[in-house]
C-alpha cells in the first residue's frame, strides 16, 4: 500500500517544479557535473546510503577549457550506511568552485533515513546542514577610477560565509531504479559582505538500470536542475559491459554533447571470523563537446572522478552438533 503513496508524492513535486519555471536556460548558481549520477549525494541528501555501502568520492571538472581562468570546481564526498537495521544513511560533502577572481566553498552533513518497502525497495528523507561561503579577490583591472566598489576589493579583497540547508526524498531500489526530488539552498543563504544572496536550487532525478543480455546493462538516467526561474535539463545513457566497464553519452540541453567511459573493478574480499569485507574502486572520464557560442572560444570541457567503495556482511555461524557419547 505504502508505493503507490510514494510515487503519488513523487509526481506531484515533479508538477510543482514544472509550474515554478517557464523558461530553459543554462544559467545555474550551482556548480554543474556531466557524470553527476555516479555522485548524486551531493544534489539530494536522502541518496546518502542508498548504495548500501561506504564510498568515498573525488571528482573534479575543468569547464570550458582554454577560456582565460574558466571554471574548475573540486569535489569530495563520503556517504555510508549504519544502524542494526542498515537504515540510517549519513555523509559529508565538501565543494569548491573556482571562477575567476571568486572562489565558493560549501560543506554540509547530510544525515537520511531510509524505510524498508516489502518488495525490497527504500523510501528515504534526507537533510544537509552546513554553510556556503564565497571569496572575492583582489587582483582586479578596472576602467572607473572612481569605482567604490572595484576601489574597496582592489589588492584585499572579501569573503563571506552563511548557514546553508537542504531537503531531499527518494524511492528507490538497489540495483534496480531510483527516483529523487531534493531542494538545496533552502534558507536562501545571504553572502552580505560580497553581495551575493542564494536561490532555492530543485532536483529531479531518475534513473534505472536494464539487464540486455550477454552481461551487458543498459542505465539511462535524466536530471531537471531548476532556480525557481529558469531550468535545464540533462540526459544521459551508457552501457555497462560485465559490471567492469561502461560507456554513454549526455546531453545537455542548448549546451553540450558529452561522451563518457569509466572502469571498475572489486578486489578479493577479506574474510575474518565473523565478517566479510567486499571493497572495489571505479573512475570515470567525461568530455562535454560545447554547442553552444561559447564552442568559438572553448575547446569543451573535461571531468573525471574516481571512487573507492566497501561494505560489511556478516559470516553466518554454522551450527555444530556433537555427539555425548564422546565427551
Amino acid at each position: 500500500m505504502r508505493k503507490p503513496i510514494v510515487m503519488k508524492f513523487l509526481t506531484w513535486g515533479l508538477v510543482i517544479i514544472t509550474q515554478c519555471v517557464g523558461i530553459v536556460s543554462i544559467a545555474q548558481q550551482d556548480a554543474q557535473f556531466t557524470m553527476w549520477q555516479f555522485y548524486k549525494q551531493s544534489l539530494n541528501p536522502a541518496f546518502n546510503g542508498m548504495d548500501r555501502n561506504h564510498s568515498l568520492t573525488a571528482a573534479h571538472r575543468d569547464q570550458w577549457d582554454g577560456l582565460d581562468r574558466d571554471p574548475k570546481t573540486y569535489n569530495i564526498n563520503y556517504n555510508g550506511i549504519f544502524g542494526p537495521k542498515a537504515n540510517i544513511g549519513g555523509g559529508l560533502n565538501v565543494m569548491t568552485e573556482v571562477l575567476g577572481q571568486q572562489q565558493n566553498t560549501s560543506f554540509s552533513i547530510s544525515p537520511s533515513y531510509h524505510l524498508g518497502m516489502n518488495n525490497g525497495s527504500f523510501f528515504a528523507v534526507g537533510l544537509s546542514l552546513g554553510f556556503y561561503s564565497s571569496k572575492i579577490g583582489g587582483n582586479w583591472l578596472y576602467i572607473d577610477e572612481g569605482d567604490e566598489i572595484v576601489n574597496s576589493l582592489r589588492n584585499s579583497g572579501r569573503s563571506s560565509s552563511a548557514f546553508d540547508a537542504g531537503l531531499g526524498l527518494a524511492y528507490y531500489k538497489p540495483g534496480k531504479f531510483y527516483v529523487g526530488l531534493s531542494s538545496l539552498h533552502l534558507n536562501n543563504p545571504v553572502l552580505a559582505d560580497v553581495n551575493i544572496q542564494m536561490v532555492r536550487h530543485y532536483y529531479l532525478t531518475g534513473g534505472v538500470e536494464l539487464p540486455i543480455g550477454s552481461g551487458l546493462s543498459l542505465r539511462p538516467n535524466v536530471i531537471a536542475k531548476s532556480d525557481g526561474k529558469s531550468t535545464q535539463f540533462d540526459i544521459n545513457t551508457d552501457v555497462l559491459w560485465n559490471n567492469m566497464i561502461w560507456g554513454g553519452v549526455a546531453y545537455r540541453y542548448m549546451d553540450a554533447i558529452c561522451p563518457y567511459v569509466g572502469f571498475q573493478t572489486n578486489f578479493s574480499p577479506i574474510v575474518g571470523k565473523l565478517n566479510m569485507v567486499n571493497s572495489g574502486l571505479r573512475m570515470g572520464y567525461s568530455y562535454d563537446v560545447t554547442t553552444s557560442d561559447l564552442s568559438q572560444y572553448s575547446s569543451g570541457s573535461h571531468e573525471v572522478f574516481l571512487n573507492y567503495f566497501l561494505s560489511f556482511s556478516a559470516i553466518p555461524i554454522k551450527a555444530k552438533h556433537s555427539n555425548p557419547r564422546f565427551l
